[in-house]
């Protein structure tokens, strides 16, 4: 394996363990002030007061720099199956730091499924080719596209409030965080390429001030997302499953990427799919049950008492 592969090998795994210790911290934090609305910059303010989500923040920070260092010496397709495996070590991260147990065997099984079956289908397809720098005009359907998405997404959240529905409201606002995360990850792919040219000619880091925009929009829907889940791993399953399929689809679109397409790397893609769809769907499933026979404690903030679940970083 070349040096530089080397490299990018090790920057995504501790990217990996970063991004899954931040997760884990942030969830917890967001369970310890006031549910607000999607996307209300409110909440944030509240979370700015406890030091615990201020760490996961800076976790999240160090992540963000190892996966832009992993994508400057790798491919894509060599970084975003390592990346995809925080979801494994946020769940260990939580049931030994923060439950003091193994994790439940169900819960266990899917998250392997998941993170497995994503890393599975990017190995096998192996998206090649390409290029590595895109005109500004690329920025116009990047931006309808992505804005849909969230609309769509939004609106599917905002009715499962409505109709009291924790667990659709916190997978709705999860594949809105995957959609963006992709999408912030495809302009990261293109930053890695363009901030070394520096800033002679600003019109071509169009992708750095888009990631200015995208980036804190899907940290945002991030702690959204985990404050309405009962439980982190259903929730980040989504965001580590949609995040590389929307940034591989959009180099294969804006990029020129290719994927492999002989029946048999077909045939291996569509189990790598299967196995993940299988890990969210039991993810999914189990989720409502494993929260149910938590422990609940009841916590008074200013004048509000609500429901926390301690163990509900699971």
């Amino acid at each position: 394996m070349p040096l530089s592969a080397i490299g990018a090998v090790t920057l995504a795994v501790a990217a990996a363990v970063a991004d899954g210790a931040s997760s884990v911290f942030e969830q917890r934090s967001t369970k310890q002030v006031p549910q607000r609305r999607a996307l209300s910059p409110m909440l944030l303010v509240d979370l700015f007061r406890r030091r615990m989500w201020l760490a996961a923040v800076s976790l999240n920070v160090v992540g963000l720099v190892l996966q832009v260092l992993a994508l400057r010496f790798g491919a894509l397709a060599l970084v975003q199956p390592l990346i995809a495996s925080n979801l494994l070590f946020a769940v260990l991260i939580a049931a030994f730091t923060l439950r003091r147990r193994p994790p439940d065997r169900v819960m266990l099984t899917g998250v392997v499924a998941c993170s497995g079956g994503i890393a599975w289908f990017l190995v096998v397809a192996r998206p090649r080719g390409g290029r590595e720098i895109v005109s500004p005009v690329t920025l116009l359907p990047l931006a309808i596209g992505l804005a849909a998405v969230l609309a769509a997404c939004l609106a599917v959240a905002g009715l499962a409030t409505r109709r009291g529905s924790a667990q659709a409201r916190s997978l709705a606002l999860a594949l809105a965080c995957g959609v963006d995360f992709g999408v912030n990850a495809f302009l990261l792919k293109l930053v890695s390429h363009t901030l070394p040219e520096g800033f002679g000619d600003p019109s071509r880091q169009w992708p750095l001030y888009a990631v200015v925009v995208v980036g804190p929009l899907g940290f945002l829907l991030n702690q959204d997302a985990f404050q309405a889940g009962a439980l982190i791993s259903p929730v980040l399953a989504i965001i580590t499953v949609a995040d590389p399929l929307v940034s591989i689809a959009l180099a294969s679109i804006f990029l020129d990427e290719s994927i492999a397409h002989t029946p048999l790397d077909l045939a291996g893609e569509a189990a790598g799919l299967a196995l993940m769809t299988g890990g969210i769907y039991a993810l999914a499933h189990r989720a409502p049950q494993v929260a149910a026979a938590e422990p609940r404690l009841s916590v008074r903030i200013g004048a509000s008492a609500w429901k926390w679940r301690p163990n509900s970083a699971a």
